[in-house]
């Protein structure tokens, strides 16, 4: 079997893409990790296609410097709206949440009703409801956009928080009526409000955490290619973020279980006169 020392890169509007971090670390520790946060810009669900594609081409770009064997978009709008639009043009492996999340809902709901919770760029594009109708055509699918959810989180509120039952109420009182068998938590900032949903939805309604499909879904193409790093290492995380470096670390326990001590911050107008990074993989194979 070849060992590949390459690291992971993950990306993420802002800091929901922490949960996926955090499954991939749990299924592969040996694996170092390469983050971006886009602060500067988050949230996408609310701004237009183009302008989402623009930021993820942006961002590939840059994480491409780290000579990364896998892309991972943890954003489920970029996965959305720019993966199918961007997943040819560059030459890495590149793993959406949409695909993987849409799987696990299709097999969960054995016939039952989907309910999609995401963004409004997400439930715009269609893209879970058409991948749940490539699994099985004829599990019913409901969406529901829930703009709030990203900004209350990223504010640091929980899922006890008063504001946080309101606003849980309001989007989805109808969908609750319906009775889901499933409900897919469209976007990796979700699972942080997942005690809130999940008591407003009531019992039997299945929850689908998209980071933990996602992170399958990497650990499954990376075995079948034979770039799996070797068992035993021990794998790092190096964080990237476009702004407001002291807020990523202060709400970073809340997504990865521990607060992450080292944060540089790149801003987007950079990019672009950015040396690359020192020996791409040779630092990445130091323990921490």
């Amino acid at each position: 079997m070849s060992i590949d020392h390459r690291p992971i890169a993950v990306f993420d509007s802002g800091l929901g893409g922490l949960t996926v971090v955090r499954a991939l670390r749990e299924r592969l520790p040996s694996e170092s990790l390469i983050y971006f946060g886009d602060t500067a810009r988050v949230p996408y669900g609310s701004k237009s296609a183009e302008a989402v594609t623009r930021f993820t081409r942006e961002i590939f770009h840059f994480l491409l410097r780290f000579e990364p064997k896998s892309i991972v978009v943890a954003c489920n709008t970029a996965s959305a709206v720019a993966v199918p639009e961007l997943a040819d043009e560059f030459d890495v492996p590149v793993v959406g949440t949409v695909e993987p999340g849409a799987a696990a809902a299709a097999e969960a709901a054995d016939g039952g009703l989907v309910a999609i919770l995401a963004t409004e760029a997400t439930i715009a594009s269609n893209q879970y409801r058409n991948a749940i109708n490539r699994c099985n055509p004829r599990i019913p699918v409901v969406q529901k956009a829930c703009p709030l959810f990203v900004p209350l989180v990223e504010e640091g509120r929980e899922d006890r928080d008063p504001v946080v039952r309101l606003a849980v109420a309001e989007y989805l009182e109808a969908v609750r009526r319906l009775r889901p068998a499933v409900a897919v938590l469209g976007c990796t900032h979700y699972p942080i409000l997942r005690g809130a949903i999940a008591e407003y939805l009531g019992e039997g309604v299945v929850l689908i955490d998209t980071a933990d499909a996602t992170s399958a879904a990497v650990a499954d193409l990376l075995d079948r290619a034979g770039a799996l790093s070797p068992d035993g290492a021990r794998g790092r995380l190096f964080c990237y973020v476009s702004d407001n470096t002291q807020r990523f670390q202060s709400l970073s326990t809340r997504f990865l279980g521990r607060t992450i001590t080292d944060v540089v911050r790149i801003c987007p107008e950079e990019f672009a006169i950015l040396q690359p990074p020192e020996p791409a993989h040779a630092r990445l194979r130091v323990s921490v």
